[in-house]
């Protein structure tokens, strides 16, 4: 609407697997869509479906998670998910009086985001010089079966000698967070990540010591925003933009992060719009060549 575009969908396969994505793109493809931003299914896998689109003069962008150089990807708008887990795990020791023992409650190990995450928990806890210890990671619990059973398992084997969790994932901070409350015990600290109200109602009665923030309204926003130019003619991507150099790619914008605690509970949201607002805005003259 604020761009004037003819129609922006959003689409989700039935499952998280590459070939419903593809299979799903292609359909889209087919169908007249011009341009594509896509949370990728497996890092190195989408890239023969971007370059496909490419050779029909469709652009792509990665939002939210990124595809693996070499890669078609006009670019990557998403979290640095690992300067995100890093200060999410900073927040956690610091709650925790910076000693005790944590577990990290990790993603699915196929999205691209769970290595750098377990990377970044790792810094965190190597940076306390052995005051803190991480006792396990607990992978493959963002979907709602899993997590249940992972975390209700480990809080009922594991719970006196656990001080502190941190979830990188959005389904397990929110089952976190139930599990906390019903424990009834704030002695274990918690932080998570994404707004779930869940998430947010816990922090206002302190079961949970706060939750990183993501920009996903951004990366739609503003992805939307730069794929219609691309996709328009009007303007194409400067070969010496100042793209930040992560593991996975020479082409990535950080679509921003905060921490989420009882102090800007009200205000984190406006918060997010002028971060958006700012690479919006700037977006044009820093990385692109317009007519």
């Amino acid at each position: 609407k604020d761009f004037g575009i003819a129609a922006v969908d959003f689409k989700v396969p039935t499952d998280w697997k590459l070939n419903l994505q593809t299979e799903l793109i292609e359909s889209l493809a087919a169908q007249g869509y011009t341009a594509f931003g896509i949370f990728p299914g497996d890092a190195v896998g989408i890239n023969s479906t971007m370059t496909e689109l490419k050779s029909n003069g469709i652009p792509s962008a990665a939002l939210a998670g990124c595809a693996q150089d070499p890669t078609d990807a006009a670019f990557c708008l998403g979290t640095d998910v690992f300067n995100s887990a890093y200060l999410g795990t900073k927040e956690l020791i610091k709650a925790m009086g910076g000693k005790g023992n944590i577990v990290h409650i990790a993603g699915l190990l196929v999205d691209p985001n769970t290595t750098l995450r377990e990377n970044a928990v790792q810094k965190a806890v190597d940076e306390t010089n052995g005051a803190v210890k991480l006792l396990q990671t607990v992978a493959d619990t963002d979907a709602q079966e899993a997590a249940d059973q992972k975390i209700n398992a480990l809080l009922a084997a594991q719970k006196d000698q656990i001080d502190g969790m941190i979830a990188t994932a959005y389904i397990p901070s929110v089952v976190a967070s139930k599990s906390l409350r019903t424990l009834g015990d704030k002695r274990i600290k918690f932080v998570g990540i994404d707004d779930d109200p869940i998430v947010l109602d816990a922090i206002k009665d302190g079961f949970v010591a706060g939750t990183m923030a993501q920009n996903p309204y951004g990366q739609g926003y503003i992805g939307a925003y730069v794929l219609d130019l691309l996709a328009s003619g009007a303007c194409t991507v400067k070969a010496d933009a100042p793209w930040i150099k992560t593991p996975q790619t020479a082409h990535f914008i950080d679509s921003g992060t905060l921490v989420i605690g009882t102090d800007n509970l009200d205000s984190y949201k406006d918060d997010l719009k002028k971060v958006t607002a700012d690479i919006q805005g700037k977006f044009k003259t820093t990385y692109l060549d317009c007519k």
